[in-house]
């Protein structure tokens, strides 16, 4: 149930923000029933990452790719969302047979807990409202993007200003303004004059032309995008390197006259799950890890990479057999 809170959410919101919540609910419940969190902590991070790989604003290299290719919210929906859902289930099994030690202990633990008590404190319930209201408001907006052709920022805005408006008077705006993620916003800006630079230096024509001397076999291609994505996201944060490969993905595209749309996908689904891999492949990973550390659950990388490698690998190639059944048909 957690795991699929997590995803489902992760698709809606962004995955860093879901986790954030969802973290401390996970270890208080923990607590609660006298288990170790560590595996629960790892579920819901990978279906975090999983989830998040469904819609375009559900992880932040989903985001990239539909900014600068103009795809919309549905574009993400109709091709990246089925896929992601039988990962996840494939997800289930795989984490069910790694855990199954963890599983019996959990049983044995649990059968011995005569009486749980909850509590919780109170909720200002007209803010939860106004909060739930700017949120549906955003994501039938999100929907309606490609029906009324406005870029994906506008909803965000839409959403949040109609908040600002609900909550003007109980609000101090300059204090909101303090907290938003202005480093990561400059680091975005950032990335994309360097990638810039990158390219104008002609290592983007490189990269390009080496994985087009290896082949210019479309299946192989596409297989060569999602795997290299996958193997280089797990130990390198998937935000830049998505950036990097964006320009790469249309010069191969333009070099051998594909459609890039379907490599654009094979980037997404590449960069997403590979996050999965180890502790560094995603800014949620290092979230849910520092978040465990705080409350005294140390998650290793070691540990991570013991559960991610085998979630990556069952995942992305789950995934490369749907790229090509369903891709690799249009350019035969």
């Amino acid at each position: 149930m957690l795991s699929g809170i997590t995803a489902i959410v992760s698709a809606v919101i962004d995955n860093v923000t879901t986790v954030l919540l969802i973290t401390p609910l996970v270890i208080e419940i923990s607590r609660e029933l006298q288990i170790n969190p560590r595996p629960l902590l790892l579920m819901i991070v990978f279906a975090s990452n999983i989830g998040g790989t469904a819609t375009l604003i559900g992880d932040p290299p989903n985001i990239l790719i539909g900014s600068i290719a103009k795809l919309g919210f549905m574009d993400f929906i109709y091709n990246l969302t089925p896929i992601v859902i039988v990962d996840f289930i494939l997800f289930l099994i795989v984490m069910k047979i790694m855990i199954r030690s963890w599983l019996l202990k959990y049983n044995e633990t649990v059968a011995k807990i005569k009486e749980i008590k909850y509590s919780y404190g109170p909720i200002d319930q007209k803010l939860l409202k106004r909060v739930l209201f700017s949120l549906i408001v955003v994501i039938i907006l999100f929907f309606l993007e490609d029906l009324l052709g406005y870029p994906p920022a506008i909803p965000a805005l839409i959403g949040i200003s109609i908040l600002m408006i609900l909550t003007g008077k109980s609000i101090d705006i300059e204090r909101v303004l303090r907290d938003v993620d202005w480093s990561t916003l400059v680091f975005f800006m950032a990335m994309f004059i360097v990638v810039r630079g990158v390219e104008k230096l002609g290592f983007v024509e490189l990269v390009a032309n080496s994985i087009c001397y290896i082949s210019s076999n479309f299946s192989i291609i596409m297989l060569l995008i999602i795997w290299t994505s996958a193997v280089l996201s797990a130990f390198i944060d998937n935000i830049p390197f998505v950036m990097t490969m964006i320009p790469v993905v249309f010069n191969i595209s333009s070099t051998l006259h594909l459609d890039p749309i379907p490599l654009l996908w094979a980037l997404s689904l590449g960069a997403c799950l590979g996050g999965n891999g180890t502790l560094v492949g995603a800014s949620a990973n290092i979230v849910v890890a520092g978040i465990a550390d705080k409350y005294g659950y140390h998650i290793s990388f070691k540990m991570f990479m013991k559960y991610g490698i085998p979630v990556m690998v069952a995942t992305v190639t789950l995934s490369s057999v749907y790229l090509i059944i369903r891709y690799s048909m249009l350019h035969i």
